[in-house]
């Protein structure tokens, strides 16, 4: 039986100040690489117990040993650590596309043309020597004292790093270039966590909350010449499949519409465009980790498509702002969600990371932690003993 952790956040916490002096102090090279993970070890010890004392169910490292939750490539930003997958080169496209469309709060475009962005242009070169799980999971393993979450970037997501020009001598269609990645993290990935231990296992896939809901990513898209529906299908069947064959731990999915430095996100549309013919066919997830912070995500209708036993995590609690959410009223809207998933398949969250990229969103430690405290205290509430 896959468990189920009632009270969780889904990965990146806040890099504190002196972490992010020191990522910046090596690449200038005043310190050392051993100096910097040392400020990397004292953070994820200190993310550990925030994540503890607030009764969380489900404890990550806080994702402070990347500079982007997209570790499995290089990142232009960090020149500190050489990503697991190589065969990547940066180019500026003639059309910005899909990355066009961050916004603020406002909902205001956020322009980012102009901006190079990582394509693969060789095949694949898997780096033995940068293990994601020796470099991150290790040492979160030995430091929590229950049980650890680790969680990384979903094959189907690696579609945007292929593209019709660049991409096509090394892998002349796009499916071929995400088996090989599903392969890897299958691999090189899960089973190497399970081996450890590992009993959590969670994709970030925010693909499916940006490319397929949203009416302006999707005319731009299809304007590209994607066919969404059969892009949808494809991601949805090749997210499952990293875990064919795997069983013994909890297999997680992470759904959100972008979560940009300053909290921009990319997106906006409910779960009805994907929800039919997605949400079936990941047979091979338990939990559903969906943001539910804001009118953008929609009503909880599509979550009649979830298969019966899949489970599902509301992320309820917005990382992008630091005023705290009503508690009674986060309650109701669990209360509402359990006429589509029975309130014993369903657990809460915050909706996304506080820190997804670059140095985070707009809120102060204590904000997150009193976020965190807010789940854990709701999660004993609603779902007592």
């Amino acid at each position: 039986m896959p468990f189920l952790a009632r009270a969780e956040t889904v990965g990146s916490l806040l890099r504190p100040h002196y972490l992010l002096r020191a990522r910046r102090e090596r690449l200038d090279g005043q310190i050392t690489q051993q100096q910097l993970v040392e400020c990397e070890d004292r953070a994820v010890h200190e993310a550990i117990r925030v994540q503890e004392d607030a009764g969380l169910d489900a404890i990550t490292d806080g994702e402070m040993r990347r500079v982007s939750w997209i570790t499995t490539i290089p990142i232009v930003a960090d020149r500190l650590h050489e990503a697991p997958l190589g065969g990547f080169t940066y180019r500026v496209p003639d059309e910005p596309s899909w990355f066009a469309f961050w916004r603020n709060d406002a909902g205001e475009v956020v322009q980012r043309s102009g901006l190079p962005r990582a394509f693969m242009t060789q095949r694949l070169r898997a780096r033995p020597d940068q293990s994601l799980v020796d470099r991150e999971y290790r040492f979160l393993q030995r430091q929590a004292r229950q049980r650890t979450k680790y969680s990384f970037p979903a094959p189907s997501y690696h579609r945007v790093f292929w593209h019709p020009q660049y991409s096509r001598e090394a892998y002349p269609r796009v499916d071929d270039f995400l088996v090989e990645v599903r392969d890897y993290l299958r691999d090189h990935v899960v089973k190497p966590l399970q081996q450890l231990g590992c009993d959590y296992v969670q994709l970030d896939a925010p693909n499916y909350g940006q490319f397929y809901v949203d009416a302006d990513v999707r005319h731009v898209l299809e304007e590209e010449g994607h066919d969404l529906q059969a892009e949808l299908i494809a991601d949805a069947e090749l997210d499952s499949s990293v875990f064919d064959g795997i069983s013994g731990i909890t297999r997680a999915l992470h759904v959100c519409r972008g979560n940009g430095q300053g909290g921009i996100w990319s997106a906006a549309g409910g779960y009805e465009p994907i929800a039919h013919d997605a949400f079936p066919r990941m047979k091979n997830i338990d939990t559903l980790l969906l943001e539910y912070d804001t009118e953008r995500a929609g009503n909880f209708q599509p979550l009649r498509h979830v298969l019966p036993a899949t489970s599902v995590v509301l992320g309820l609690l917005t990382t992008k702002k630091g005023a705290l959410e009503d508690a009674e009223a986060l309650k109701a809207r669990v209360r509402e969600a359990s006429q589509w998933v029975p309130m014993e398949l369903l657990a809460i969250s915050p909706q996304c990371g506080f820190n997804s990229a670059g140095e985070g969103n707009r809120l102060s430690a204590a904000e997150q932690e009193a976020k965190l405290r807010l789940v854990g205290r709701l999660a004993r509430q609603l779902w007592p003993g």
